[in-house]
């Protein structure tokens, strides 16, 4: 519905008359309450304020004044006297500084003798070796002079034969005698070539083997079983 004069003239009239755009739309009919308040804005006219009230808003009952009591005579209050302050003593006299006199250190660095009544502590080492006090070890003993080596007189018995100290490769090592004996010697014969001992004793050392037809097993000790 168009917005017409007389329909103007009434929304100035009922919005000055103080009426709500509700009432506003329903005296005009077929308009909302938004429309109305949409065309008196457009219209300059005066603002209203919302009536919808917050409850923040809503106003509180004031508090009843109290009855005040008659004011009581405040009592004079004395200022605290300062105690005046206790006289300090006397600062003493500082003494003069002396000049330094020079330390003389003496450090006796000749080896403490052990009291015969206190006890000696050692320490073992590995092995059971024990350790010696630094005042108890002793200087090192001084190698024996060097002595004049003199060759030993070989004994009667093996005199001009040829022992163990004489063997070489081109003598004949072919003992005679047993170790045991003070006799004990060597051949001493020149050497067969390529064989340690001479000709005679490399026949007693090498021997022919015989074919196993013509070998004879040895004599039967005692009688007893013969062992293959």
């Amino acid at each position: 519905m168009s917005w017409t004069e007389e329909r103007i003239q009434t929304l100035k009239t009922m919005w000055e008359g103080g009426q709500t755009a509700s009432q506003i739309a329903e005296a005009l009919g077929g308009v909302s309450r938004n429309a109305v308040i949409g065309k008196a804005h457009r219209l300059g006219l005066q603002s209203r304020p919302s009536p919808v009230v917050p409850k923040e808003a809503e106003a509180k009952p004031e508090p009843k004044p109290e009855a005040k009591a008659p004011p009581v005579a405040a009592a004079p209050v004395r200022e605290p006297v300062a105690a005046p302050p206790p006289p300090q003593p006397a600062a003493p006299a500082m003494p003069r500084a002396s000049e330094p006199k020079p330390i003389t250190i003496t450090t006796d660095l000749s080896p403490r003798q052990p009291n015969e009544n206190q006890p000696v502590l050692r320490s073992v080492g590995p092995g059971g070796f024990v350790r010696h006090a630094p005042g108890e070890q002793q200087p090192p003993i001084a190698p024996a002079p060097p002595r004049r080596l003199v060759p030993a007189k070989p004994s009667p018995e093996i005199a001009g034969k040829t022992t163990l100290l004489d063997l070489s490769d081109k003598v004949c090592k072919w003992p005679l005698g047993h170790p045991g004996e003070p006799d004990f010697h060597f051949c001493g014969e020149k050497v067969n070539p390529g064989f340690p001992y001479c000709v005679a004793h490399c026949g007693h050392a090498y021997q022919a083997q015989l074919p196993r037809r013509d070998r004879r097993a040895p004599p039967i000790p005692f009688g007893g079983p013969r062992m293959r």
